[in-house]
């Protein structure tokens, strides 16, 4: 899977380099063997986020950095070339991806975070609720009422803000949604958002990659 997640990213014209940042031997190993670059990180980060961070830390030369999580064998270069894109105004800091929900059944999934947005497509709150919430209707109805967007993981800083964002204590938000991203937000950080339209589907257990073949094969 991480050597899928790899050539995926290699495909992106956009990237310059793509490095794997772990902490696992093994992996560390599987990288090399098929010819791509890697870095042994310290095995205490908190997060893939501190992770990136550190590798990015000895490459200086980089302004923009982006977090591309191992468990996405099907992100898309597309994908990750609009993040990267969201650079292209200056004053960008945070770059991240959202897509708008068409299942009402994925309104309750905690698992899967919303993304309220405001009009200048900056990040207002990250939430495994589903925002805002419409009184009065049923939730059955609501996306005919409002647009609402899940967040797809895939991050994009430029190198001194990932940095700084690394080295900041947990928040209040951030142990209550437990989403560190609302860490940055309530310190003052701009999060950009890019909409895509296209899905990415997580490998996180045995059982995800069960469902990822049975769909390959359908």
């Amino acid at each position: 899977m991480i050597q899928r997640v790899y050539e995926q990213c290699v495909k992106c014209s956009v990237l310059d380099k793509v490095i794997v940042a772990t902490d696992d031997e093994r992996i560390l190993n599987h990288i090399h063997d098929f010819g791509g670059e890697a870095v042994m990180t310290s095995p205490h980060h908190q997060s893939g986020t501190d992770r990136c961070a550190e590798v990015a830390a000895s490459y200086t030369d980089y302004e923009i950095v982006v977090n591309i999580q191992g468990d996405e064998p099907y992100i898309d270069p597309v994908q990750i070339a609009k993040v990267v894109t969201c650079f292209q105004d200056s004053n960008t800091q945070i770059a991240t991806l959202v897509k708008k929900i068409n299942d009402v059944a994925d309104l309750p999934n905690v698992n899967s975070p919303k993304v309220l947005i405001n009009k200048l497509s900056e990040a207002i709150y990250f939430s495994r609720t589903a925002l805002p919430y419409l009184r009065g209707i049923d939730q059955a109805e609501w996306l005919q009422y409002y647009s609402y967007f899940k967040h797809i993981g895939i991050y994009g800083f430029k190198s001194d803000i990932l940095q700084q964002v690394t080295k900041l204590p947990l928040s209040p938000l951030e142990k209550a949604e437990g989403l560190e991203q609302l860490r940055w937000i309530e310190n003052g950080f701009h999060i950009k958002v890019a909409e895509t339209d296209l899905e990415t589907q997580a490998v996180d257990t045995p059982d995800d990659l069960k469902k990822l073949v049975s769909q390959q094969k359908n």
